[in-house]
């Protein structure tokens, strides 16, 4: 039998590993096929590994390791912070865990610290920090569009810039601007409802009220930019693969003196018609190689949605592959019939 021991240095750490009921540490064992016990002592509490195999009992200590110095920086350790750590140490990426969740970007309204909460989040931070373009691709529910308005509300708090500018192209699956009740601002609300939730939980309503009055913020389509030059601002065009080429273009030549823009969006989920090409796909390819322009993909491991959607992502991206390999085949084979 192998064994490892490690001590614990926060009175309460014991309680957030284990978690409700001992439900972390039940997932815990099952993943590397491992005993976990609690030991008491006047010196402090200790957690102790067992199991017959000593590669997953080290892989254990280092996942107990992690969310010990997790749980010194967290209220709790939620589901998805301890499938992340159970993934990335099992896949043996573990050394990427260390520093994260250190670095708090902003804090909300509700006094919650806005942190990267995967490696992959961190890299997309750190990749806006740096550049002056930064276009992030990825799934959903990898918070790719929250932290980058929490960058844009940190760049504002910090007199960086002097305004935060929020775009989205008005396209939607099956539905027209015209179709919908209202004056012009009515038709655009719900195109634009994502940017709204995001800046009202950096600011509060108040206060994103006041800066929209003011000028500082604004939210707007993304034909609205066309023929302007946005200077000391941070831009941010969210769903970018309803962009067409065109648009993509006359967006990123907005971009004026001290500015900063950041473009999301999934290329899976493009609701443009049949046929028309996506900007933000011409955009990854086209702009690869230059400098101050940073491209981050996202995978399924970055979501922090429920565990739920990962899975469905996972499903989706199964059935695609499958789709194209059905598909390749019956052309090889139509060819062969030909020949």
């Amino acid at each position: 039998m192998n064994r490892k021991i490690i001590k614990m240095e926060h009175t309460d750490a014991t309680a957030k590993i284990f978690g409700s009921f001992d439900a972390n540490a039940r997932r815990i064992e099952r993943q590397f096929n491992v005993t976990l016990r609690n030991r008491e002592s006047e010196t402090g509490d200790s957690i102790i590994i067992e199991g017959e195999d000593e590669a997953l009992v080290e892989q254990a200590a280092r996942c107990v390791s992690y969310l010990h110095e997790l749980s010194a920086k967290t209220e709790v350790i939620t589901d998805q912070s301890l499938q992340y750590a159970l993934d990335m140490i099992a896949a043996g990426q573990d050394r990427e865990l260390a520093s994260l969740g250190d670095a708090c970007i902003c804090v909300t309204t509700r006094g919650k610290p806005v942190k990267a909460k995967t490696v992959g989040q961190q890299k997309y931070i750190e990749m806006i920090r740096k550049n002056t373009i930064v276009l992030g691709v990825g799934p959903a529910g990898t918070g790719k569009t929250f932290l980058a308005v929490a960058m844009a509300v940190k760049a504002l708090r910090e007199k960086q810039i002097t305004r935060i500018i929020l775009t989205r192209p008005a396209i939607e699956a099956g539905e027209k601007l015209g179709f919908l009740p209202g004056d012009l601002q009515s038709k655009i609300d719900p195109y634009l409802r994502p940017l709204y939730d995001a800046l009202f939980e950096m600011l509060g309503a108040e206060t994103y009220q006041r800066l929209v009055e003011k000028g500082t913020i604004e939210i707007a389509p993304l034909a609205y930019m066309r023929g302007r030059t946005l200077d000391d601002s941070f831009i941010i065009l969210d769903e970018a693969q309803n962009a067409t080429p065109e648009q993509m273009k006359m967006f990123l030549t907005r971009l004026g003196f001290n500015s900063k823009a950041v473009v999301t969006g999934d290329l899976t989920q493009t609701d443009l018609p049949k046929g028309q090409k996506s900007g933000l796909g011409a955009a990854v390819k086209i702009l690869e190689n230059i400098d101050d322009i940073g491209i981050h993909y996202f995978t399924d491991r970055d979501v922090v949605r429920h565990h739920l959607v990962q899975k469905i992502i996972q499903a989706y991206e199964k059935y695609d592959r499958d789709l194209a390999r059905r598909e390749a085949e019956r052309k090889a084979a139509a060819v062969k019939k030909k020949i």
